[in-house]
């Protein structure tokens, strides 16, 4: 059992690389909450929350419930989670992160581990940087998001975004990479042109980034 479904998620990983730009359409989706980690002045790394939709999760723990009881413990999922992080290495984890035009790269993840609650699959893990940069230093953006379109990354409603020991005076907020508008200015923009067009409201034109800065 423990067997085909392994074969299953491969399937699924290899599948990935096969869809183009042009013709992909979704067929997972991901929910994130995204953490921007700091320590003494630097950022270090990101910390990452991912809830995977309802049919990605049913077939993922599929023969994972080792003892019988129903539930699925973070070590009867374990190994779900080193498949999945063996997978997700090959595509740098959809992560990527720049500082100004400088592409920026990612230690190997950490702290990774999968939980299973009120019937949401979450995917936890931490990705360091390889070189810590300072918090002070403008122009850090991280984006999250599958370049092939097989999976749809989207952040979470609540709390999608946070900082952890962020020096004062730093903040972080999602902005569209294609016009460089903030999430807020998006969404103004949207809503001005509901009262023109019949009351829809237009989200970002692509995959939202975040962008964070440090008063100096």
């Amino acid at each position: 059992m423990i067997a085909e479904h392994l074969a299953r998620i491969a399937a699924i990983v290899a599948f990935v690389t096969c869809g183009s730009a042009a013709d992909a359409h979704p067929h997972v989706w991901i929910n994130y909450q995204l953490i921007i980690v700091c320590d003494k002045g630097t950022i270090t790394g990101v910390e990452h929350v991912w809830a995977f939709d309802d049919m990605y999760t049913s077939m993922a723990i599929e023969g994972f419930d080792k003892n019988g009881d129903g539930k699925y413990d973070r070590e009867e999922l374990s190994e779900l989670t080193k498949t999945n992080m063996e997978g997700l290495k090959d595509f740098d984890y959809f992560t990527f992160a720049k500082l100004g035009t400088a592409d920026l790269k990612f230690a190997p993840p950490t702290d990774a581990w999968l939980e299973h609650t009120n019937g949401v699959l979450k995917l936890h893990f931490r990705l360091p940087l390889e070189k810590p940069v300072l918090a002070e230093a403008h122009g850090f953006v991280v984006s999250i998001y599958d370049p092939s379109f097989f999976i749809a990354f989207e952040p979470a409603k609540v709390d999608a975004l946070k900082l952890s020991s962020a020096p004062a005076g730093c903040t972080a907020a999602f902005f569209d990479p294609s016009t460089g508008k903030t999430e807020e200015d998006t969404k103004k923009l949207g809503e001005a042109f509901a009262q023109q067009l019949g009351g829809q409201v237009y989200g970002m034109a692509a995959p939202p980034s975040v962008s964070f800065a440090c008063k100096k």
